[in-house]
Formats: structure tokens, sequence, C-alpha cells
């Protein structure tokens, strides 16, 4: 029962009852059914049911001799779980599963979504970076995803700190997809459980993993590949040289996708990753236009909707004024190399002026941060 790297070419048989689906189900969650197995056991037998009643045979020609199928239970139990969320199973296929998804080399045979379902018809655009991002990254990120939008173009990302959150957050009103590391239902990181709520209005939290999975380490790289095999486009904003990004680019190249890279400053380890794509052939960006040109052109209803209304920075994590050293950390985690005005890291910060200004004079004192002429700040070389 060894894995292969492409599913079957013969396409499956469609699941037409909720007994066909729950076999779909029952067999993608079997051990050692993997998604290049799942695609030829149906191949092979023609339905789940089929292959269910062949799969301790094809074990034991594998020398499994303690083979157990995943039991029916676990099976209903999981689908009851997703009508409680209110989530919906999409298979392979099915009409509403996207075009481009199926064309990879490893599409996930089953799909859990929760939201508008309508957007995976609309075109997407994916936009990942740095979970510790900048404040000109989270601008930058806000920016493109805004216009993008304008254009008639979905956001899709992986609902993660920083340049994620900036993107669903400034996509909110017309179409964002969040893709999931763990269950649809379970929202990670916990202080975007709000944005993650918020987008069910116009977009769409989107899984391949169980209902009620806890994200994992080892979850994200394949998660990584549906962001990516969504959309027509990966716009990578901020990535150090080795980060989760890149693996979303990597892919990106591997499904024939456009990949496009933000340019950032030489010594700011956050743009390594970016700079490094753009020298390897990537497509450098300025602005959405950069985007919308590397694209075929979108006729959409779409396209005439208005701007979101701007964003605002999000409120401390915790939910208290942020001060001491708390502040100091995210004041630093803020800049880079790249000089940014003071008055737009107090307005990022979402903290007041009278709480930044002390945490500036002591961050300056101490040499971590530099001052330069007309009120601009950058991190101490």
């Amino acid at each position: 029962m060894s894995e292969e790297t492409h599913p079957s070419t013969h396409p499956p048989i469609p699941p037409t009852t909720e007994g066909d689906r729950l076999a779909w189900l029952r067999l993608l969650r079997s051990r050692r059914v993997g998604i290049a197995t799942f695609y030829r056991l149906l191949a092979k037998h023609g339905t789940a049911q089929a292959a269910l009643r062949a799969l301790p045979e094809v074990a034991r020609g594998a020398g499994i001799t303690d083979y157990s199928l995943c039991p029916e239970g676990v099976a209903v139990g999981e689908m009851k779980a997703a009508r409680m969320a209110g989530a919906q199973m999409i298979c392979v296929t099915d009409p509403l599963y996207p075009e481009a998804l199926r064309d990879i080399p490893d599409p996930p045979p089953i799909l859990w979504a929760m939201g508008e379902v309508a957007v995976l018809a609309r075109p997407k655009v994916a936009m990942v970076g740095a979970r510790n991002a900048s404040s000109l990254g989270i601008r930058m990120a806000r920016a493109l995803a805004s216009e993008l939008a304008q254009a008639g173009y979905v956001t899709v990302s992986g609902l993660a700190r920083g340049i994620d959150t900036a993107v669903h957050a400034a996509t909110l009103d017309s179409g964002t997809i969040a893709v999931m590391a763990g269950g649809v239902d379970v929202l990670y990181p916990p202080e975007n459980s709000r944005l993650a709520g918020d987008m069910l209005r116009c977009g769409l939290r989107l899984s391949e993993m169980p209902m009620g999975t806890e994200p994992q380490a080892r979850h994200f790289p394949r998660r990584n590949r549906i962001i990516s095999g969504l959309a027509g486009a990966v716009v990578v904003v901020e990535a150090a040289a080795k980060s989760g990004s890149l693996i979303t680019a990597r892919n990106a190249l591997d499904q024939n996708r456009e990949v496009l890279a933000v340019p950032g400053h030489p010594f700011d380890a956050r743009a390594a990753g970016c700079n490094i794509l753009i020298r390897d052939g990537a497509r450098l960006i300025r602005s959405a236009a950069d985007v919308i040109e590397a694209l075929p052109p979108v006729e959409t209803a779409h396209a005439a909707l208005p701007l979101p209304a701007p964003i605002v920075a999000a409120a401390p994590e915790s939910g208290r004024l942020l001060q001491g050293s708390d502040l100091h950390s995210l004041i630093l985690s803020r800049l880079g190399p790249s000089p940014l005005a003071e008055d737009q890291l107090i307005r990022d910060l979402a903290t007041p002026a009278r709480t930044v200004t002390p945490a500036l004079i002591d961050l300056e004192l101490d040499g971590k941060i530099r001052r330069q002429a007309g009120g601009l700040l950058s991190l101490a070389e």
C-alpha cells in the first residue's frame, strides 16, 4: 500500500447518496490510505463501498495482517460534527470543487467548507508572508489585497498571524478564503477567532483535515499546496529565507502557477525569501497592477465592487493596553532596516502615542532603534 506521487488519471464515480459520501469519508480516513491510494482504489474498484470491501485483502497482500478499516461510527461522527458546525462536504467530483485545485497532482478528495461557497467559482490570488511581519509589510499586504478585491479577485491565505491576517482583514467584504491546517472548525491562532467568524459572511474557511483536528507542524506544508492550488498566482509579501511561504511558492511553481514577490531591504531577514525568489525569476511586485498584469483578464460582476473600508490595526492580542517589555518587543517586530514614520508606527500599534513615545525613547537609548530626520524610525544596525 505504498503511496504514489500522482493519483490515477481515471475520474472517480461521483458519490450521489449520503451513503456514498459516508463511504468516501471512511475510505479516506482508513489507515494507510493516502490521497494517491484513495484514487487508485476508486479507479480499480469503481466505488468507495467496493474499495472498502477489498481493502483488507489489499492490506494482507502488502503484508499487513492486523488491518482494520475506519469504523463507520467515526465517519458518521465526523459528518455529524460538520453539520453541527455548519460545514459542507465538497468532494473532488462535485461541481462546487474548484477546477484549478482539481488539476494539481494531489487534489484533496474531500474538502470541508464553512461560509460562502460561491467564492470558489471566482478568480483567486493567494497572498502569503511572514507571521512576524513588519509594519511596512502589513501595509503593503493590505493595499495589495484591497486593490485585488476591487479588480474582482478573491484572496486566499492561511489565517496565520502577520501577513495572512492583514490579507483576510482587508478583503472581508469582497471575499476571502482561509485554508486551515487543522479542522475547519478549529480556529488557530486563537486571536484570529473573530476574524475567522467575520469572513464567513462573504468568504470561506476550507480544510481537508478531519473535523476537530488540532493543527500540528506537519499539517502546514500540506495546507500550503491547497493555498497555491486554488489560485492563479501566489504573491509573497514578506518571507524569511527558510519559511512556509517559500514552501507555498515552490508548490505554486510545481503547479504551474505564477509566483510574484514584493522586494525588501537587503538587511531585513524578513525580506530575504522574497529577494531570493526575485533573483531566481519571480516577478517583482510594486502594486496590484503588477499582479493583475500577470493574470488572465477578469470578467466578473464583482469587478465593480467598492474598495473595503480602510482597516485599522487590530487591538492588542490580549485585549489590554500594551506596555513595558511587551510593547518594546512589538515595536521591534514592526520595525526593520527601512525607515518608517513614527506616526504610522503608532497607528499600526493601535496604542496611544503617550504610551508609545516613552517606549521609543527607551529603545533609542538602548541603541536598539535609530531615529532619522523627518520623524522616521528604523532598527539600529
